[in-house]
Parts: C-alpha cells; sequence; structure tokens
C-alpha cells in the first residue's frame, strides 16, 4: 500500500485524507441514525399510557425531551397542548426544523467530498500527464520520469473514483433513510396532536 502512495506522488494525499473523513462520517451517521435512537416506535403508545394514568407532568416532560428527538417533538406538543391545534402544530413543526438540521448533520460534507474526489483524481492525473510530457527532450526521453508521470496520473484516477463511489452511495442512503424518519416522526406527531385535543383515542 505504501509503495502506491509514494507511486501515486502527493495528489494522493487529499484523497486520503478525504477518504478518513468520509469514513469518519459514514459511521458515525450510521451510528447516530438508528431508529431505536431517533424514533423508537414503542414512545407514542408509552406517552398515550402516561396520558391515561393522569396526565404528563414537568418531570415527564424533561424525560422525554432527553430521551430522543422524537422525544423532543413529543415534549413540544405537551408544552403547547394547551394552546389550539394550530399553534400546537406550528410549535411542532419549529423543533421539526430543527430535529431535521440535526439528523443531516455532516451529510452535506459527505456530498461534498463524493463530488470533489473525482477532481481531485483528475487533478493528480492532469499532473501525473505534466510530468509524462517532462520526459520527453530534445535530446531523447527520461523513462524513469515517464513512467512516474504514468503512475501518478493513473493511480490518482483510480483513487478518485474509489472515493468518490461509495461516499456518494453513503450519501443517498443516509438522505433517504433521513426522509423516512422524517416522515414517520411526522405522522406519530400528527396522532399525538389528535390525541391531546380529543380527536384520536
Amino acid at each position: 500500500m505504501w509503495q502506491i502512495i509514494l507511486a501515486a506522488g502527493w495528489p494522493i494525499w487529499p484523497l486520503i485524507i478525504a477518504s478518513v473523513v468520509a469514513l469518519a462520517i459514514i459511521g458515525e451517521r450510521a451510528y447516530a441514525l438508528r431508529e431505536s435512537t431517533v424514533a423508537p416506535s414503542s414512545l407514542l403508545p408509552e406517552l398515550q399510557s402516561w396520558l391515561l394514568k393522569g396526565g404528563v407532568t414537568q418531570e415527564t416532560v424533561a424525560r422525554l425531551d432527553q430521551h430522543s428527538l422524537l422525544g423532543k417533538v413529543f415534549a413540544t406538543a405537551l408544552v403547547n397542548a394547551k394552546h389550539s391545534r394550530e399553534v400546537t402544530k406550528e410549535a411542532i413543526e419549529e423543533t421539526a426544523r430543527a430535529v431535521a438540521h440535526q439528523l443531516e448533520k455532516y451529510l452535506s460534507t459527505l456530498g461534498t467530498i463524493a463530488t470533489v474526489a473525482p477532481l481531485l483524481g483528475l487533478l493528480g492525473t492532469v499532473i501525473g500527464m505534466v510530468e509524462l510530457f517532462g520526459a520527453f527532450t530534445t535530446t531523447g526521453h527520461d523513462v524513469a520520469q515517464f513512467a512516474r508521470g504514468i503512475s501518478v496520473a493513473l493511480y490518482n484516477t483510480a483513487a478518485g473514483i474509489v472515493v468518490a463511489v461509495p461516499a456518494m452511495i453513503a450519501y443517498r442512503y443516509f438522505r433517504s433513510k433521513i426522509d423516512a424518519l422524517l416522515l414517520d416522526m411526522e405522522q406519530q406527531a400528527i396522532k399525538l396532536v389528535e390525541i391531546l385535543h380529543g380527536e384520536r383515542k
């Protein structure tokens, strides 16, 4: 591996850094976007049972807020339950925007890596081609420099693709997962609003 890095030259280093950052983001988002952590399906039934047992206290609201991101939405709904349905929904939407921002954390960086990695590979290719043509002189050509130019060009092109493809796949996957989580949270929040305003049992 070290020999490949040496053969690829200095243009490979930005790609190596980008790959490390992409792997860190993929690992962090895979852990953070677990359904059990973001929007546990058991939370709404638990909250319904608390409401049936005699309402919700400040302590319950605080526990909900710390429980999960869905808990934050539910806590907002409970705090604003005494207001009209419209006011409650507006408060939930404000919290949901903050939750969505938290879910999308680091995704823009991952998307940027997926977009920029092929360009970094192309930069390495151009630098390799410059070295390759620099091998030709009026007195002949330098075989070692010619071979090095080819190595720099090919290794960087390949590295750019190797970094970009998994990063783009992960970015698309996390985007679709976040959309599904937000939709599920929205549906559960609507059910809670209907329960709080006596429209659902």
